[in-house]
C-alpha cells in the first residue's frame, strides 16, 4: 500500500489541480489506495472534491504522460467511461498523474457488464487512418511498449509486440526454443485476418475493469494503441474472465470472427511474456506451452 504524499508534493499537486480546474484546491485529507504493484496511489480531497493520484520516481513522468494521452483518447471517444485525466507533472523526486475520482463498487450488476460489452465494442469502432500503433510509445505495466506506426498487422504484432518482449526475456535468462519458428510463422498465422486499426485499451485484464457505486462500468490503467480489437477481448480472458454477459453483449455489436480462439493465444502470449519479464517465475514455462499450442 502506498504512503501518503509528503507536504511538498501534495502542495505541488494541489497547485496544479487549481490551475487546471480554475478552482483553488488544498489537500485537507489523503488516503492510500491499495492494489497497485508499480505506482503509489492516493485519494486526496478538500471539503468538496476528491481526486485520484498516482506517483512514481521523477524519471517515470513519460509513463504518466502516455497514460494521460491514452485516457484522453478513450474519454474523447464518448463510448466507455474512463477516469478523466486532469494533469500530470514532476515535483522534486516524484512524478504524478491526477484523474477524476470514481467511487468504484463491488462486482457490479449483470446489466453493468452487458453495458461494458456494448461500450467496448463501440470504442473499437473508433479507428486510425495511420495504421496500427500510437503517436507515442508507452508502457505495459512498467515495461516499455513500442508503438511506431505500421500498416501490416502481422508485422506490427511480430515487430512491436512479441519481438521486444522476447528480447527482454532472453536478457533475463528466458529459454524459448521455438521462438524463431513462432516469429517466422506469424504472417501465416494471421494470414487472411485483416482487422481495422481500432482504439484499444491495451491492458484490459479483469483488474482494469470495474463498476462504480452507481452501477456504471469503467475501464482503468490503459496501455493504449490502435490494433486488432480481438487483442483487448483476448486479454479479458487471460487472468479470469469477465462475467458472461459482457461477452454476449460485445458480440451482439461485433461478432467474433473465425479463428479467434487460436489468435487469442497468440495475443495473450504478449502479456505472459511481459509477466515473465516483470515477475519471472513460472511465466516462462507458461509462455512455452502457449507457443506449442500456437504452432501445433
Amino acid at each position: 500500500m502506498s504512503s501518503p504524499l509528503n507536504q511538498s508534493l501534495a502542495q505541488s499537486i494541489a497547485g496544479q489541480i487549481g490551475q487546471v480546474t480554475k478552482q483553488p484546491f488544498q489537500v485537507e485529507s489523503q488516503r492510500s489506495i491499495g492494489g497497485g504493484c508499480i505506482n503509489q496511489a492516493v485519494a486526496i480531497a478538500d471539503r468538496q472534491r476528491t481526486f485520484f493520484v498516482k506517483t512514481n520516481r521523477a524519471d517515470r513522468l513519460p509513463m504518466f504522460e502516455a497514460e494521460r494521452d491514452g485516457l484522453q483518447a478513450m474519454y474523447e471517444s464518448q463510448t466507455v467511461r474512463v477516469p478523466q485525466p486532469l494533469c500530470c507533472g514532476r515535483a522534486g523526486d516524484f512524478s504524478y498523474i491526477v484523474t477524476e475520482w470514481l467511487d468504484l463498487g463491488g462486482s457490479g450488476p449483470a446489466a453493468a457488464w452487458q453495458q461494458l460489452g456494448k461500450e467496448l465494442a463501440a470504442m473499437h469502432q473508433v479507428t486510425s487512418a495511420e495504421g496500427f500503433g500510437w503517436h507515442r510509445n508507452n508502457t505495459i505495466g512498467s515495461t516499455p511498449q513500442k508503438n511506431g506506426w505500421l500498416t501490416d498487422w502481422s508485422a506490427f504484432w511480430r515487430d512491436r509486440r512479441l519481438g521486444p518482449q522476447f528480447e527482454l526475456a532472453y536478457d533475463q535468462g528466458g529459454d524459448f526454443p521455438r521462438r524463431d519458428e513462432l516469429m517466422s510463422a506469424i504472417p501465416r498465422l494471421l494470414s487472411g485476418h485483416q482487422p481495422e486499426a481500432a482504439l484499444l485499451h491495451g491492458d484490459l485484464w479483469s483488474g482494469n475493469a470495474a463498476v462504480t457505486q452507481a452501477g456504471e462500468p469503467v475501464i482503468l490503467d490503459p496501455a493504449t494503441y490502435y490494433g486488432d480489437p480481438e487483442a483487448d477481448l483476448a486479454m479479458t480472458e487471460l487472468f479470469g474472465r469477465l462475467p458472461e454477459g459482457f461477452y454476449q453483449a460485445y458480440q451482439s455489436v461485433s461478432p467474433l470472427k473465425e479463428g479467434y480462439a487460436q489468435r487469442k493465444i497468440l495475443y495473450n502470449l504478449y502479456h505472459i511474456l511481459n509477466h515473465f519479464n516483470l515477475f519471472g517465475g513460472s511465466y516462462g514455462a507458461q509462455a512455452n506451452r502457449m507457443i506449442g499450442q500456437i504452432l501445433s
